[in-house]
């Protein structure tokens, strides 16, 4: 499908594609500005909130210009799950990759090869080899897209090196227009996806980062288990995302929530293929599930009610964080991002990035992401404040984050900084703040005899805080940059330069006195604009459109969201059409859709009316 031969000056073509193929009235902001650039030959780097519809910045040209367009993605389920909603909507897509057999991979080509295709779903291992790229070179490249550009900066060319070998393309298709799409980059890497694939000869174009309707609350771990719980026993009945750093935690933690009466599933990329695929369907489809995953879920994930993110581990950084929240709230109500964080999960974290075979440098730029998360979790100013000035947006305080919300109490902790930096040093900066508290509380425990701590001076030092207190302190601490996790001595605490000085008494430290937050748990603020949603929709209507969705997906064996997204479901809850006419307007109904699902869901509607009426 392209509609490249409509005249110039009679209709806009890209808007032609926006209503016949995908069935949206309007752009999305900043969907136009990019799709213009690239339609004039232009390179792009977008920066988008996700939910924003990026994927339409590079779909809608595609169409546009005709020939082929190649798109380069990480992730193979979300290059499945995006042909599989191209064709429904009567786009000619496809994709090669290692999940298909030989014989569906060969077949994909031969309509490549034979201009068939469109769009061509690639990762970039398979795209950057001599021979797929020589092969390109001989067909009508008219587009390049690259999603999750950010991979380019901030993954090691060790773990997927063929994302900086990209950089290539330009050179390799010089007069191809490329467009490099993410939702999370800072400046920093924003400069450096911009330097590496476009050689700085690029338009950048970036949104907005601020989602007000997201509250933002942030605590130490104390028991992570009871803390998860009770927030999601807050949010009863309400779909969310509860993100875990393993596979494991994440089997666990499902099983842990259904124990106690909570609709949740799991879901990581160690699963087979049709349980993820039925978890997902189930979590699109019915109200009130939790879905329990590590970052392998969430790409492409259009799902307008969810109520919360819930993160029971420290992110990899304040860009995964961004992009991980934003998965709540697409509907514009209020909402709630809720992160649990310990000492743990920061050795953890610098072990990943030691871990990595990559250059001193990335691993020196992965630290710093690192220590900014950390003072991130650690910071007394309003968490959008911080969060947006990373991204190079000013705002004032927001008033919807437990900061502003709850502002916490500061005291002057130079006193007791002296006492943890003594104990540090006394024990030979080689151990890990849990047995640095038994020694500042002059607990008798058996690692403490071993090795004679107790007849140390620091011993006994720290009655005067529990335990909770110190364990507080020493995170601020490794926050401010007084002590630093020594990696090579897993994990143990060091003292840094400015904590030397710190413990000569020189310098001050203002540490955050931590408590339990009074505010309710579990009821997200309200936002300025928030919409109202489904609130005005027949739930039954809407909850018979879904199963109907669901059970049309699973006859294609595609994901529910690729039928129909809920915003559709919504739009179509309220509008009642009654005829092919008016289903045609619904919001996300294109040429292809109307034809192959309008009748069955103009039943579907009709059938509730004649239930509700008689």
């Amino acid at each position: 499908m392209t509609v490249a031969d409509v005249p110039s000056g009679l209709e806009d073509p890209k808007r032609r594609v926006l209503k016949d193929v995908f069935g949206f009235d309007d752009f999305r902001p900043g969907q136009a500005g990019a799709m213009d650039a690239l339609l004039g030959g232009r390179h792009v780097l977008t920066v988008m909130p996700t939910g924003a519809g990026k994927s339409l910045c590079y779909q809608v040209p595609a169409l546009v210009l005709g020939g082929l367009t190649v798109v380069v993605s990480p992730l193979v389920a979300l290059m499945q799950d995006q042909v599989a909603a191209l064709r429904l909507a009567g786009v000619a897509a496809d994709t090669i990759n290692s999940s298909l057999d030989r014989e569906a991979n060969v077949a994909a080509w031969r309509r490549v090869a034979a201009g068939q295709t469109r769009l061509l779903y690639l990762a970039p291992e398979r795209l950057m080899t001599g021979r797929m790229l020589a092969a390109l070179a001989r067909l009508d490249v008219r587009l390049i897209a690259i999603d999750e550009a950010h991979c380019i900066s901030q993954w090691g060319p060790a773990f997927r090196p063929e994302y900086e070998d990209l950089a290539r393309l330009r050179e390799l298709f010089p007069v191809v227009p490329i467009i490099a799409l993410t939702a999370t980059a800072d400046e920093a890497t924003r400069a450096d996806i911009a330097a590496r694939l476009f050689a700085d000869r690029v338009e950048t174009l970036v949104l907005g980062f601020d989602r007000p309707n997201i509250k933002l609350i942030v605590e130490p771990r104390r028991e992570g288990r009871r803390q998860l719980l009770r927030f999601v026993e807050g949010q009863a009945g309400r779909s969310g995302i509860v993100y875990c750093l393993s596979r494991k935690k994440t089997e666990e933690t499902a099983a842990f929530l259904v124990e106690h009466g909570v609709r949740a599933l799991p879901y990581h990329a160690g699963m087979a293929k049709e349980d993820r695929d039925a978890n997902q369907n189930r979590f699109m489809s019915e109200a009130g599930v939790v879905m329990v995953a590590t970052i392998a879920f969430g790409m492409g994930i259009d799902k307008p009610d969810v109520a919360y993110v819930f993160h029971t581990d420290l992110p990899g950084s304040l860009e995964a964080y961004y992009q991980e929240i934003g998965r709540a709230g697409r509907d514009g109500r209020p909402v709630e991002a809720h992160m649990l964080y310990g000492l743990d999960d920061i050795r953890m974290r610098r072990q990943f990035i030691e871990g990595e075979d990559t250059s001193p440098e990335h691993k020196r730029r992965a630290h710093g992401r690192l220590d900014t998360l950390i003072g991130f979790c650690e910071t007394a100013q309003c968490r959008r404040q911080a969060l947006l000035s990373y991204f190079g947006e000013q705002a004032s305080p927001c008033g919807n984050c437990d900061n502003c919300l709850d502002q916490a109490a500061h005291a002057d902790g130079a006193a007791e900084a002296r006492l943890i930096l003594a104990a540090v040093a006394q024990t030979g900066q080689r151990f890990g703040s849990a047995h640095v508290v038994d020694v500042l509380l002059g607990h008798d425990t058996q690692k403490v005899r071993d090795r004679g701590h107790e007849r140390l001076a620091a011993f006994g030092s720290g009655t005067a805080h529990k335990k909770d207190v110190w364990q507080s302190l020493i995170r601020q601490l490794v926050a401010a940059g007084f002590l630093r996790l020594d990696l090579e001595g897993y994990g143990g605490l060091a003292i840094t330069e400015k904590g030397q000085r710190l413990g000569r008494g020189e310098g001050a430290f203002q540490y955050r006195i931590d408590a339990p937050r009074r505010g309710e748990r579990g009821k997200a603020r309200p936002a300025p604009g928030a919409s109202a949603g489904a609130d005005d929709v027949d739930s039954g209507l809407l909850a018979a459109l879904k199963a109907l969705r669901l059970q049309l997906a699973r006859e294609r064996q595609v994901p529910a969201y690729v039928i129909f997204s809920d915003r559709t479901l919504i739009d179509m809850a309220l509008r009642r059409p009654r005829d092919l006419d008016a289903f045609a307007t619904v919001n996300g109904v294109g040429a292809a859709k109307l034809k192959e699902f309008g009748e069955v869901f103009l039943q579907a509607v009709a059938a509730h009316g004649a239930a509700a009426s008689g």
